[in-house]
């Protein structure tokens, strides 16, 4: 084997090696200090007051019944009132709403008891808010106690995901 070969495969051990050591200290850097967790709502509200006066003065269009009249104590958000994203709020305009540990979930829950896909929150045709548990290992609990269907959402009523409560509000 000639001294080249042996000086390539040895610089070659050598780069896989510090890959390893990199690789290493980002899992411990990553478990000793967390995910970074975004809030989304974050960069809505900063778009909402570059908007003009006039636009903003709008009130929200507020959801209306089978029979065309328009729901009373309708929710128009949803708030985080426990855990490490506290005071967090999404506004409720109809869509789904995913709940976990996953970075395309809607509110990312950096919380050990979450799952990756935990539980979604979405409208039905009522207009009525539902909350699911989407097979959680540890589940999705509405007012102390443990969901194993969806279930209509009061407004005000505590959802807890680990050390995560959630809460529908006006």
């Amino acid at each position: 084997m000639s001294e080249l070969t042996l000086t390539v495969m040895r610089l070659g051990f050598l780069a896989v090696l510090w890959l390893f050591v990199i690789v290493a200290v980002q899992v411990i850097r990553s478990d000793l200090f967390g995910t970074r967790v975004t809030q989304r709502g974050s960069r809505r509200e900063a778009g909402r007051q570059q908007q003009p006066a006039r636009q903003q003065a709008a009130p929200p269009p507020q959801r209306q019944q089978a029979g065309g009249r328009q729901r009373r104590n309708a929710p128009s958000k949803l708030v985080v009132s426990e855990g490490t994203l506290t005071g967090t709020t999404v506004a409720l305009q109809g869509q789904t709403i995913t709940l976990g540990r996953a970075h395309d979930s809607t509110i990312v829950l950096d919380d050990d008891y979450a799952s990756s896909r935990h539980a979604r929150i979405y409208p039905d045709r009522d207009g009525q808010w539902i909350v699911e548990d989407l097979g959680s290992t540890n589940g999705t609990y509405l007012d102390r106690s443990r969901l194993t269907t969806p279930t209509p959402i009061p407004l005000g009523a505590p959802i807890r995901i680990g050390k995560t409560v959630i809460e529908l509000r006006k």
